[in-house]
């Protein structure tokens, strides 16, 4: 098999039924030069002739349709036309797809799979049997999509390239296909502590695994330092995944390392993930939103002094109050959370290491936050939850993972 560039060349679809209208966007998206040569079209491949600003030849076909042809794809539905096609392609030396009969025409389209820049085809060796094509097509599809392939360049690109992956809670089944497979790509993965750690031991022994990973009063590589590697990495040609856990921009820095790379002139991308201001909740039974209960969230950052709106949100019975990095900064923030307003009866849940074997969820109330939260020994990471629907048994209890606790 080889691989044909059509980008700005003529290809010629005789026939303008079911066959060309699955043709047309594909060869639309490799930018070929398409013109239809049928009597009429089907509905649907009349849209796409528009759609992709194709050439429409409203009659039967003739030998002259082909002139200045790179390939010629014939599905007229009858074969004695399309064998006529062939023949004509044949004489001019122009490859041809003859849907009539695949085993007699000189190229074939693969079923495609694609991952990045990866392109995979499928096809028949002898004869045709698209069902079976698409079908192999779609399980390898899905291996591409899930980063179980060796995807990662083994020739420099001119060019590198970051994507701020978003980690998810932890758990590697709560990764997005997107991030698996951008890790599987991956020359330089710079990895915060939180997060999926555990798929870097999946990455190939050559890809470069650079801990930035910060802890509460120690942050050993700087966000500056973060900046710089994400550039200077992309600079020499490499693919950089920025690993974090949790969401790029719900407190991650996310929008500085954007910024950075961007004044550097590197291509980067997000790609989302559960921010732990809602799956670790969820892992404890714990809804942030619930009907009749509380109808908005507000996440703050624990490190942060607490603005207005955060004392607001803290006395209104109606808002949940979602604070993350905050274990230290907990008798600040119920003192707040008291002078505001809100009640001393007030819930409060701090789950910490949620969606791990270790995972433990406090319940509690304002009054007794700080004492409990001492007296259980509550260390990060954790999450604190405060508002009505950190009530215990407000649902029916979450299956928690292996090893959790509950106390309060």
């Amino acid at each position: 098999m080889i691989g044909v560039t059509l980008q700005g060349r003529r290809v010629v679809l005789v026939g303008g039924g079911s066959v060309a209208a699955r043709r047309l966007p594909r060869l639309r998206d490799e930018g070929a030069r398409v013109r239809v040569v049928a009597p009429a079209l089907g509905a649907e491949t009349h849209d796409l002739v528009r759609a992709a600003d194709a050439e429409w030849i409203p009659r039967a076909v003739r030998e002259e349709d082909l002139d200045d042809a790179w390939l010629v794809h014939t599905a007229t539905g009858d074969p004695r036309v399309d064998a006529r096609v062939a023949a004509w392609c044949e004489e001019r030396r122009v490859f041809c797809v003859n849907a009539s009969d695949g085993a007699h025409g000189t190229a074939r389209l693969a079923a495609e799979a694609r991952a990045g820049d990866v392109i995979v085809g499928v096809a028949s060796d002898a004869g045709v049997d698209p069902r079976r094509a698409v079908r192999v097509r779609d399980a390898i599809g899905r291996l591409l999509e899930e980063g179980a392939l060796p995807l990662r360049r083994v020739r420099k690109a001119a060019r590198g390239r970051v994507s701020l992956v978003g980690g998810g809670p932890g758990p590697i089944d709560l990764m997005t296909v997107r991030a698996r497979r951008l890790l599987a790509e991956a020359d330089v993965v710079i990895a915060d502590r939180l997060g999926p750690v555990d798929v870097l031991a999946d990455l190939d022994p050559e890809v470069e695994v650079i801990d930035v990973g910060k802890r509460p009063g120690h942050h050993p590589v700087p966000q500056e330092r973060i900046n710089a590697l994400l550039v200077e990495r992309a600079r020499a040609g490499r693919r950089v995944v920025r690993l974090k856990g949790g969401d790029p921009f719900v407190f991650g820095r996310g929008g500085e390392e954007v910024t950075a790379c961007l004044a550097a002139g590197v291509p980067v991308e997000v790609v989302p993930a559960p921010s732990s201001a809602i799956a670790v909740p969820q892992a404890a039974g714990i809804p942030v939103t619930h009907r009749g209960v509380a109808g908005a969230m507000h996440v703050v950052n624990g490190q942060a002094p607490l603005g207005a709106g955060t004392l607001a949100a803290l006395a209104d019975e109606t808002v949940t109050t979602i604070v993350l990095m905050g274990v230290a900064a907990l008798e600040r923030i119920v003192a707040g959370a008291l002078e505001a307003g809100a009640p001393a009866s007030r819930p409060v849940a701090i789950v910490e290491s949620g969606h791990t074997s270790h995972q433990r969820t406090t319940f509690t109330t304002l009054a007794k936050a700080v004492a409990d939260a001492t007296n259980a020994g509550v260390t990060n990471p954790a999450v604190i939850v405060i508002g009505e629907v950190a009530r215990e048994q407000l649902l029916l209890p979450a299956p928690s993972p292996a090893g959790a606790a509950a106390s309060g």
